[in-house]
């Protein structure tokens, strides 16, 4: 090339007119992510910010398998556990958006089993003051238990009929008390009111039109390299060990023999999960495929609970938890008072602000590390991400 031709080109670069790489707003977050790997609390983990549009932050530290030694991926697929109510709670919504249930249904008139409860009171059983609604199962505030003894491959029927033969521990709505139990029932309710298995619906209504290709509630064998396994703290041995999730019940990741428990069962991607709150922001629509109409969605994300003591500053919406009060956790001290979302048993999370149009997701798989919601790792990362967003 002429010099002639170069002189316009390296007068252009001495007066600086080229940009300038862009720098990692959050460049801090994967290297603090990093000292819980090697202080050995975590095997490693998934972080992730989003606006309603876009994802503005995602990366990954640490390993998915420690004993294979596998890297960590940013789309590892995580059991996302009660993360997963939600979820389920959106397609009961979405039955209501079309008429085919209210939330204030009495849950007998969907599933007639519940029909006679009955409730636990002071040593004995009485009726209950009124009949348990689906509003009170999406709020857990119906008093439905738990089931202690299941087999593994129970179905969802056989799981609502045996749920119905259980006392309540509590009269409806005088209480709050969680209940993944509860919702999944609400799993069987969507069967039995759309007509479908309830991992069909799920598929057709909410995973496909947002694009959640890698939800499911059973991994698929193809993607089993990707699963970020489980690791529990073995004080005597001071490391971290892998560690089952009591919740599949001894089976296999892959079983899909295994019913699809609406309560803690999916299994899912960061950038998945932030699909999902991305079309809750955006006021349940997605990429022009609408899921919920838009005051579905201010209904599920509002104060369902009342005065009734749920979380610390954090009452319950329709299967969201809401956050009206941020200062009473301290993770939460990034949110906005109205954010909601949700936390899983092993330390996933994920949460949507809708003042400051942002969604959080951390994702790693730690059982016995406390409460979840307010985990050192969740505080570190929004902490680290605080300057890039100018908090």
């Amino acid at each position: 090339m002429a010099v002639s031709t170069l002189a316009p080109l390296l007068a252009f670069l001495a007066r600086g007119l080229l940009p300038a790489q862009q720098t990692d707003r959050f460049a801090a977050v994967a290297p603090r992510m990093h000292e819980f790997v090697e202080k050995g609390e975590v095997a490693g983990a998934v972080t992730l910010i989003a606006t309603k549009d876009r994802i503005i932050h995602l990366s990954a530290v640490g390993k998915g398998d420690m004993t294979k030694d596998r890297k960590m991926r940013a789309d590892d697929i995580f059991w996302i556990a009660s993360m997963t109510k939600p979820i389920t709670a959106v397609c009961v919504a979405i039955l209501a958006d079309e008429g085919k249930l209210n939330f204030d249904d009495p849950l007998a008139k969907h599933l007639p089993e519940f029909a006679g409860l009955i409730v636990s009171e002071n040593g004995q059983t009485v009726k209950p003051s009124r009949p348990v609604t689906l509003r009170d199962v999406m709020t857990h505030t119906s008093g439905m238990g738990e089931m202690t003894d299941r087999e593994p491959h129970l179905t969802l029927a056989e799981t609502s009929r045996r749920l119905s033969q259980q006392p309540l521990r509590f009269q409806p709505r005088s209480r709050w008390a969680y209940s993944t139990a509860g919702m999944d029932v609400l799993g069987r309710v969507v069967e039995v009111t759309s007509g479908m298995p309830f991992d069909v619906f799920l598929q057709k209504r909410v995973l496909d039109p947002l694009g959640m290709k890698n939800t499911s509630f059973w991994v698929a064998p193809a993607k089993e390299s990707r699963w970020a396994h489980s690791y529990l703290w073995n004080q005597r041995a001071g490391k971290l060990e892998e560690t089952t999730i009591p919740y599949l019940y001894i089976t296999a990741v892959t079983d899909r023999g295994r019913p699809p428990l609406g309560g803690a069962g999916l299994f899912s991607t960061a950038e998945d999960v932030a699909r999902f709150y991305q079309m809750m922001l955006n006021k349940g629509a997605l990429n022009g495929k609408r899921i919920l109409k838009p005051e579905t969605v201010v209904e599920m994300t509002r104060n369902q609970t009342g005065a009734l003591s749920a979380r610390p500053g954090m009452p319950w919406g329709l299967g969201f938890c809401v956050v009206e009060d941020p200062t009473r956790m301290s993770a939460n001290s990034v949110l906005s008072p109205g954010s909601f979302g949700h936390g899983g048993a092993f330390s996933t999370q994920s949460w949507a602000d809708p003042a400051k149009n942002l969604i959080w997701v951390l994702m790693f798989q730690r059982d016995g590390k406390g409460n979840p919601d307010n985990s050192d790792v969740r505080v570190a990362f929004q902490d680290a991400a605080a300057k890039g967003l100018g908090q």
